[in-house]
């Protein structure tokens, strides 16, 4: 270090009154001697050049601080005033790899830097190997949807209850934030079910494609919860004994549109919707929700993908009915011109959908 010593008394007039080309050529020759022996310098040195670099550094060319600021982040002794001070240049180039890497900064600083700089200086910090909630928390408040994204996939960071429940808020309207969110292994539970219950079902099943298998099973025993939340309240209705009366004619090749039109005019309504859902494999608490809500269009829908005749429609929507109500003659022919009109693809399409949430 004699060489940095011997330096040093010729600076002050350099570091005051120098031109800026000049205090950029000697803040690079400066970093060069820190370099070759930064693995032992002992605290006082490097507050030594902690104090010469300062004010050297701001002025070298931009490729020149870019450089610094790169090999500068990768050392666990970096000068710290110098470090912060590079942090803080409005250039991403030179602030990103000490605000990604830099062990000498510490959450303090990186806080204050995030709730002042731009989404870039946010976007930096999201890649570091750990973010406190403290970072997480002006993060998440201040980042645009790439901070959010990239911060919410790194497994490094660790979010305050706050700041998840606001992760989940904004997922609802961004795919991608929910599958990344979705992978994490921080989830709890009911977590989990907030996300999914705020997600489209195709991002459901893109999730579930993603996840491992542990994941897998936790979103489909949430949808589960979700779907059960979702009923009318009141009494469940009991599909077992009619589940095991389908079964028995799916063994012995009589399930079909006849026993079907017999259930739907005997009024048995638990038979009926089990047969549909094993015609149609759609989930039976699923096709239970359907068909008990204010419209019969579903009846229309699946009479159509299952290639029923008129009358089993009607018997169907006349169950739908109730044996409290009589439909009149005008709107049972309004259903049966709906039902004629209904194109196939389209009712195939709708069918899928309903397929496709058991398997969420």
């Amino acid at each position: 270090m004699t060489v940095a010593t011997s330096l040093i008394p010729g600076l002050d007039d350099i570091v005051k009154r120098g031109d800026p080309r000049r205090r950029g050529e000697i803040a690079r020759a400066i970093s060069e001697l820190f370099f070759q022996d930064s693995a032992n310098l002992r605290p006082e040195l490097i507050d030594l050049f902690d104090n010469l670099l300062i004010d050297l550094v701001p002025h070298a060319e931009l490729a020149s601080r870019v450089d610094l600021a790169e090999r500068f982040s990768q050392l666990n002794n970096a000068p710290p005033h110098l470090v912060n001070q590079l942090a803080r240049e409005n250039e991403i180039a030179v602030a990103g790899p000490v605000l990604r890497r830099s062990p000498v900064l510490d959450d303090a600083a990186l806080v204050e830097i995030a709730r002042l700089k731009g989404q870039g200086h946010l976007l930096a910090m999201t890649e570091r190997p750990a973010l406190s909630p403290l970072i997480t928390d002006v993060l998440v408040e201040r980042g645009d949807r790439n901070v959010v994204r990239r911060a919410a996939g790194n497994a490094g960071a660790v979010f305050s209850p706050g700041s998840y429940s606001e992760l989940i808020k904004r997922a609802a309207q961004d795919g991608v934030l929910t599958l990344k969110i979705g992978q994490r292994n921080d989830l709890s539970g009911e977590n989990l079910k907030q996300l999914l219950d705020g997600t489209l079902d195709v991002i459901r099943r893109r999730l579930s494609s993603v996840v491992n298998p542990a994941r897998q099973v936790e979103i489909k025993r949430a949808m589960v919860a979700i779907e059960e939340a979702a009923l009318p309240p009141g009494p469940r209705r009991d599909f077992s004994a009619a589940q095991r009366t389908v079964l028995a004619l799916h063994r012995g090749g009589h399930l079909g549109e006849s026993a079907l039109l017999g259930f739907a005019k005997a009024s048995k309504y638990e038979e009926s919707i089990a047969s549909l859902s094993a015609m149609s494999g759609v989930r039976l608490s699923i096709l239970d929700r359907l068909i008990s809500g204010d419209r019969y269009d579903p009846i229309l829908i699946l009479g159509r993908v299952l290639n029923l005749g008129w009358p089993t429609v009607r018997a169907l929507i006349l169950l739908w009915y109730g044996p409290h109500r009589t439909p009149a003659d005008a709107d049972i022919e309004a259903a049966r011109v709906n039902f004629t009109r209904l194109m196939p693809t389209t009712a195939e399409r709708v069918v899928n959908f309903w397929r496709n949430r058991q398997t969420i």
